[in-house]
């Protein structure tokens, strides 16, 4: 069984270790963070103090960083995994950048005897906790038969969308703008429910019961209705930074993104009035303005 290193061990991250290490597989782990270093240890991973480390240990390594420059620098910085992964290795690029930055990468690693997977993940925190993420994968045949076990610890749905570089990027700019979408009018919809007077739990029973009921959805609700706006593994941030990636590719192809850019500047507001909250905490801004506020039980007059 090969030896597996997860780069980044934030929400997302620890996910992929925990469930790594459930199905056996040793484990390398490497974050900036000292306690995320510590928790990764305390589920029985092996931390590194570089990125090079990892690299000297795994046959398969998962970038589960915030940002394209920083994935960059993790593969194809002085002693990145480029340098210091062993030949044969597969690189599984999980982490969600812009398209071109992964064909960069790519590029970056051309005539080196290493694999790139470029399969970003959706499922979020809870997925990626519970082992259930779904992978948009794009690699050739030879890196998704080496990598296939250590894909099926961490994911119940791997699709092949591609076999190049920046494939499953694309991909994952199209699923969020939907998803974007689908959160923005969750918000929205919430908020009128708080100003009208209904308690969350009917919309809740109501929407989930409904077409309209999607894990998207149902998810935020929950947290809406419970006043759960941070600390759920959700950060703002991470949807905020998808969405651009979003927009740039439909103003790279010339595609008009009318939802996903009302999606997007609802976010930008969120973000601004809450830095360290999570996506519900949109709904936070719009209920600031109607002057109302949608709990389990009752929505509530805030002024």
């Amino acid at each position: 069984m090969p030896s597996v290193g997860v780069i980044g061990l934030g929400d997302m991250g620890s996910g992929l270790a925990k469930n790594l290490i459930a199905n056996g597989f040793e484990t390398w782990g490497r974050d900036l963070l000292d306690h995320r270093q510590r928790a990764f240890e305390e589920m029985g991973g092996h931390t590194a103090t570089s990125t090079a480390e990892v690299g000297r240990n795994a046959q398969a390594v998962f970038v589960m960083v915030m940002k394209g420059a920083e994935a960059h620098e993790v593969i194809l910085g002085p002693d990145g995994l480029a340098e210091t992964m062993a030949p044969g290795g597969v690189i599984l690029l999980t982490a969600t950048v812009k398209p071109a930055e992964a064909r960069a990468i790519a590029q970056g690693l051309a005539g080196r005897d290493l694999h790139l997977i470029d399969s970003p993940v959706s499922g979020g925190f809870p997925g990626a906790q519970a082992g259930t993420l779904t992978m948009m994968a794009a690699g050739t045949d030879a890196a998704m038969d080496i990598a296939r076990p250590v894909m099926e610890a961490v994911s119940a749905n791997i699709h092949r969308v591609g076999a190049d570089a920046g494939d499953g990027q694309t991909v994952k700019a199209c699923l969020q703008s939907l998803i974007g979408a689908q959160f923005s009018a969750t918000f929205e919809a919430a908020a009128l429910a708080a100003k009208a007077g209904v308690p969350g739990q009917v919309i809740l029973d109501v929407f989930s019961t409904s077409s309209a009921g999607c894990g998207v959805v149902n998810n935020a609700l929950e947290k809406i209705i419970d006043r759960q706006f941070e600390g759920t593994g959700s950060h703002i941030n991470t949807m905020h930074k998808d969405l651009t990636i979003s927009m740039a590719l439909g103003e790279e192809l010339g595609v008009p993104l009318h939802t996903a850019a009302s999606a997007m500047q609802v976010f930008h507001a969120g973000r601004t009035r809450y830095p360290d909250g999570d996506n519900w905490t949109c709904t936070q801004v719009i209920e600031e303005i109607v002057g109302a506020q949608l709990h389990r039980d009752a929505a509530k007059v805030t002024r």
